[in-house]
């Protein structure tokens, strides 16, 4: 009788081992390193090569409708366009946040075009499932569902009923009969995962996975899924709040810059039209310390509001907090705050936050943080319908962004009436009738635009 060889594998990094260890060699996580059994045979396994050997590129023959689209233009922004045939995209995020939802509701939408749907559920039954649509308000006959977590059934079925658009929810439920270990294991879920992306890629089925998230919020299971796909997906945001962000961190066939803005509500997840009035509060510009900036996520400008509170310390070493911009950024901010704008700021306490919970990542709302610290130290509150654009460099200079007649003209849609912008961006300016705009080389300059 032949003995089933085992190995170890680290359920973190899915590095191997021939023998258990307490500590993973490759990413040293404690008590990470689980046994697994192999089978004897790996000619189950299915491949898409190809027959015919290499070809010249410009020999190879490009399909006619190369997107596939999902009807909800915040997702189908994200993906490039919409979905690529053929491709295989991850979608990850908290429980609760919405995944299923989305991904059931795009159904829906593919259907609309004529195109089939088939999701596999393997945490709900398929008259759960069948509630849950009707929440929603999917009732397409293109759509079908079927509950199974063995992914070599999920494969036949694919084979004969030829789906356009696959959603398998969630990766870490299926399992190959052929492995010992347990559904959700580091083999299991990479298994699975190849299986269906060669099926993607020999079929031309678009495929869609759902992943859980482990307390990090990382994807869970081996990081060689995320290779493994063509985009990876992450919802973000509270899931007792309504709006979800959703946010590609990689993407073969589009940009990885953008993000979508979802609200959800009773019958699902609806596109926000307006995201810039998400992170903006009532009161902005009346109140110190509240100054309002225009950042770009992608090819998409927000205006996003930055709060700040400075009050004295009452300890020896003073506070300081940030919420939603880098926190090195502001402590950078704050130093040329005090040697080039003069500002006594070594014993006060120092929050900062953005409004909405919305993560700003560019330099281009640099100008505004600072002088929403410097308007909170005066406690005068900056002029109704302002907004601040700008980089500032350590000298204490006002530096040039990128897409500023795009920032501009979003901060006039929504009635903005005076932008403060590096004067370096003012040739590259085009006509705005709604909007005044001033240039500022100086940090100092633009702290003058504060009421004495």
């Amino acid at each position: 009788m032949t003995k089933e060889k085992t190995h170890f594998v680290c359920q973190q990094c899915g590095a191997h081992s021939t023998k258990w260890n307490g500590r993973c060699p490759d990413c040293g996580e404690w008590n990470s390193m689980v046994e697994e059994r192999e089978p004897s045979t790996r000619s189950d396994r299915i491949s898409f090569s190809s027959s015919q050997g290499p070809q010249s590129i410009s020999s190879i023959r490009a399909i006619d409708k190369v997107r596939q689209q999902t009807g909800i233009g915040e997702f189908d922004r994200i993906l490039g366009g919409g979905a690529v045939v053929g491709s295989v995209v991850l979608v990850g995020g908290d429980p609760g946040i919405g995944k299923s939802t989305l991904l059931l509701q795009a159904c829906e939408g593919i259907c609309r075009r004529g195109l089939k749907a088939l999701y596999v559920t393997g945490e709900e039954s398929t008259m759960q499932t069948k509630v849950r649509a009707e929440r929603l308000a999917v009732a397409s006959r293109d759509v079908f569902v079927m509950a199974e977590t063995n992914i070599d059934t999920i494969l036949d079925h694919v084979k004969e009923s030829e789906p356009d658009v696959l959603v398998v929810d969630s990766i870490q439920m299926m399992y190959k009969p052929q492995l010992s270990s347990a559904p959700g294991s580091v083999s299991q879920v990479r298994e699975c995962a190849m299986s269906l992306v060669y099926q993607a890629k020999s079929s031309g089925t678009t495929t869609f996975l759902i992943g859980h998230v482990t307390k990090d919020g990382a994807i869970a299971g081996p990081r060689v899924l995320e290779h493994m796909v063509d985009a990876v997906l992450y919802f973000e945001g509270d899931r007792y709040h309504t709006y979800r962000v959703l946010r590609a961190v990689k993407n073969r066939f589009g940009s990885t810059n953008e993000i979508g803005i979802f609200e959800m509500r009773s019958g699902g997840l609806a596109e926000v039209e307006n995201p810039s009035r998400m992170f903006l509060s009532e009161e902005h510009g009346h109140l110190p310390g509240s100054v309002v900036s225009a950042c770009m996520e992608g090819t998409r400008p927000l205006l996003v509001e930055v709060q700040a509170l400075v009050s004295r310390a009452n300890f020896g070493t003073p506070e300081r907090k940030v919420t939603g911009v880098e926190y090195n950024r502001i402590c950078m901010l704050m130093a040329v705050l005090e040697k080039r704008g003069g500002l006594q700021l070594g014993g006060q306490d120092v929050f900062v936050n953005a409004v909405g919970g919305v993560q700003i990542g560019e330099p281009a709302c640099d100008l505004a943080a600072a002088v929403a610290i410097a308007s909170s130290f005066c406690d005068c509150a900056i002029s109704n319908g302002t907004v601040f654009i700008g980089e500032i460099g350590l000298a204490g200079e006002v530096r040039a962004v990128s897409h500023i007649d795009e920032r501009t003209q979003e901060a006039g849609k929504l009635g903005f009436t005076r932008a403060i912008v590096p004067r370096e961006n003012l040739h590259s300016l085009g006509p705005n009738k709604k909007i005044k705009v001033k240039g500022v080389s100086r940090l100092a300059e633009a702290l003058n635009e504060m009421p004495r």
